[in-house]
């Protein structure tokens, strides 16, 4: 396998996983801290607790698309809406997964800014 591809793969791989850590690491904070209810209660989230929530995932989001276009080989914003793409997928099959827990304003807005955070963070390149 070429060496460009794999080093595409891992720039693509290195966004997605910095964006998922980030986010795994400070919500786990944020439980262990009390200050959310944790994940065994997820119905016990009030909005301006998702919206802090919001605000952190977007800042990691933009921080992976930068990292995907920082490592690239080669035309960084190819890399950069390859993750959008990711991201978008996830961000849709997470609000339709999580539709019965109700704020559906969250997940939308998850599955909608997402990719445009990774676009933000690919032209901080630039």
């Amino acid at each position: 396998m070429n060496k460009n591809i794999l080093k595409s793969i891992g720039a693509v791989l290195a966004g997605f996983v910095t964006v998922a850590i980030l986010s795994i690491v400070t919500d786990f904070v944020l439980e262990t801290l009390r200050i959310f209810p944790g994940t065994t209660h997820p119905e016990l989230y009030a909005s301006w607790m998702l919206a802090i929530a919001l605000v952190y995932r977007s800042l990691f989001t933009v921080i992976g698309g930068y990292l995907t276009a920082r490592l690239a080989p080669q035309n960084p914003m190819h890399h950069v809406y390859v993750l959008m793409a990711i991201g978008l997928i996830g961000g849709i099959a997470g609000a339709v997964g999580g539709w019965h827990l109700g704020n559906h304003w969250y997940p939308v807005l998850l599955a909608v800014t997402g990719p445009i955070f990774v676009w933000i963070g690919g032209r901080f390149l630039k």
